[in-house]
């Protein structure tokens, strides 16, 4: 009788290990939690100032702190204790969701005062992430870094799509200073549950002091390193104008679907959500391929295909044809995402991991820009015509990075060293870490 051969999927092989199913729910609360609160605190200055423009500070202050300390989170992830740093971040999340909370149940609120709230959380964001991500392959290795990179990012897409909702929901039913309870507890149950998160033995790494000099040192090297690696350099560019050009996109759609499509706030809530959707299938596809290759293609492709749906929403006078669009844009930004720490991680030597993750986060910066430029375009011309702009400017300038920078379509494969736990196989994993950081730039 012939044996039947049955392929099991990969799609949650991360899940396997307990410390990475601890980490991925505390950052999907986390992730659940500022969605929540950029939704509640959007509306709340609305109703204070009933100005537009008053609203949009909420993204840019949330957004803004990338900008000048996502280097600074770099330098965290490679000189401190991971965990420890993720914990304390939720704990100032926490504290500033309490603080928020106990200003509106006592009537003492000023719009301010969400600013301030978005700029501790957006502070705290900046920090963290790289830890975020490096804890990662500290936890699994570096032969499913791929697969859990992808989850996470599933949860991040998740959480785009259930945070603004339940943010929503909780403003109906309970009101803005409910929802912060709410937030609250989210953020009390995503410190604990890091607390619940324990690395191999050998991975964590204690804390370094480091004088002034020896801070800007280290800055120095990082900067340095990404730029001598082709790889990593392609990477952070494409960021850069992906988050200048691409995502501020985002802020328009209420425009095209009230000005130009001419529906109601339901139908525009779905245009958004159905983004979300496309990203989260994304994610999961790829989360489902652990022997995947060819990491930079799905980056690169993944980002034209982006800015090509973005050019054809700006484009679309019809609702039914935008929401197509809409979908298959989150599918392309899945690809984007996703392989957008995981080249970094595979590419980069251990010692540069935190720092080049860093440099990736300040390039996540310039999002804030980007929203003020498409903005200002908008008032001045349409807000199709603003996108439209940056469609085409995206990509020329994200073709030309591909076609000149040649290694980030090039294969990048994971090592295959098996991942027993042990430090000896830790240490062999970093060793041929290292090895590949190195070579992989030099085929450009």
């Amino acid at each position: 009788m012939a044996r039947v051969s049955v392929r099991v999927p990969h799609t949650f092989d991360a899940f396997k290990n307990p410390s990475y199913r601890a980490l991925w729910t505390s950052n999907l609360f986390s992730y659940v939690s500022r969605w929540m609160q950029m939704t509640m605190l959007a509306w709340l200055v609305l109703q204070l100032t009933d100005s537009p423009f008053k609203v949009a500070l909420v993204g840019f202050f949330g957004m803004g702190p990338m900008l000048l300390l996502g280097i600074v989170g770099g330098l965290l992830a490679d000189r401190s204790d991971k965990r420890r740093l993720l914990i304390l971040t939720q704990m100032l999340n926490l504290a500033s969701a309490i603080a928020m909370a106990v200003l509106l149940f006592t009537g003492k609120i000023e719009y301010w005062h969400a600013y301030v709230v978005m700029l501790v959380s957006g502070t705290g964001w900046a920090l963290d992430m790289p830890s975020r991500r490096t804890i990662v392959i500290d936890i699994l290795g570096r032969a499913r870094i791929t697969n859990a990179v992808a989850l996470d990012s599933l949860g991040m897409h998740a959480s785009r799509m259930f945070g603004p909702a339940l943010g929503g929901i909780l403003i109906s039913l309970v009101d803005v200073k409910g929802g912060y309870v709410v937030a609250a507890v989210f953020y009390t149950v995503s410190v604990a549950l890091m607390a619940m998160v324990t690395l191999p033995e050998g991975r964590v790494r204690p804390a370094v002091a480091n004088t002034a000099s020896n801070v800007f040192r280290n800055l120095g090297e990082g900067f340095r390193y990404v730029r001598g690696n082709n790889t990593i350099m392609a990477v952070v560019l494409i960021t850069i104008f992906m988050n200048f050009l691409l995502f501020p996109y985002q802020q328009m759609v209420p425009v095209v679907a009230d000005r130009v499509l001419n529906v109601g706030p339901g139908l525009m809530g779905l245009l958004m959500a159905v983004e979300g959707f496309g990203a989260l299938l994304g994610a999961l596809v790829i989360a489902s391929r652990p022997d995947m290759r060819y990491h930079g293609r799905v980056f690169l492709y993944g980002s034209m295909l982006g800015l090509i749906m973005l050019l054809m929403f700006s484009l679309s006078q019809i609702y039914g044809i935008s929401l197509g669009v809409m979908f298959i844009l989150g599918l392309g930004t899945a690809g984007f995402g996703t392989m957008q720490g995981t080249i970094v991680m595979l590419v980069a030597r251990e010692d540069m991991r935190g720092r080049a993750l860093g440099i990736m986060t300040l390039a996540i910066g310039a999002g804030p820009l980007g929203a003020i430029t498409i903005g200002t375009v908008a008032n001045a011309t349409s807000a199709q015509t603003a996108m439209t702009i940056n469609a085409i400017l995206g990509l020329l300038t994200v073709g030309l990075i591909g076609f000149f920078w040649v290694s980030i379509r090039q294969q990048m494969q994971p090592d295959t060293v098996p991942d027993t736990g042990e430090e000896e196989s830790e240490v062999q994993s970093s060793k041929v870490a290292g090895e590949t950081g190195k070579k992989l730039p030099a085929a450009d």
